[in-house]
């Protein structure tokens, strides 16, 4: 059974930092694009960052470059992303999603291209 799991979500005053990690099973994550989405209440689901398949190069939207990191260990089958300097605005549910996006070659910002995705983890940003 193919299953993504995230982790690492919690409570964070503005300004802080989290760890989000995604970790799969019965699939291999480096042959996968990888994307991770939030949702804010009311508000559709958001791509922030993907991560490519074969070179695992990075690409972030402009909101969270230069504060989001998206990795990948392939030992541990895990992606993460590092958010640092956060803001009130960005709580919300933190999903990954997979997809090998073979008819696409390039990462996609619509959450209906991915196939598999992860229960969420829930990020609250407030003093």
């Amino acid at each position: 059974q193919l299953q993504l799991v995230e982790s690492g979500g919690g409570l964070v005053q503005p300004g802080g930092s989290l760890r989000l990690s995604c970790a799969a099973s019965g699939f291999t994550l480096d042959g996968y694009y990888i994307t991770w989405f939030r949702q804010a209440p009311g508000k559709e689901r958001e791509p922030l960052s993907c991560i490519r398949p074969t070179d695992g190069r990075p690409s972030y939207a402009d909101s969270v470059k230069g504060r989001f990191t998206i990795s990948r260990d392939d030992v541990k089958n895990a992606v993460y992303l590092q958010m640092n300097s956060l803001k009130a605005e960005e709580t919300g549910i933190y999903y990954c999603a997979a997809d090998l996006l073979s008819h696409l070659g390039t990462c996609s910002v619509t959450p209906g291209r991915y196939r598999y995705w992860g229960q969420g983890t829930q990020v609250t940003v407030s003093s």
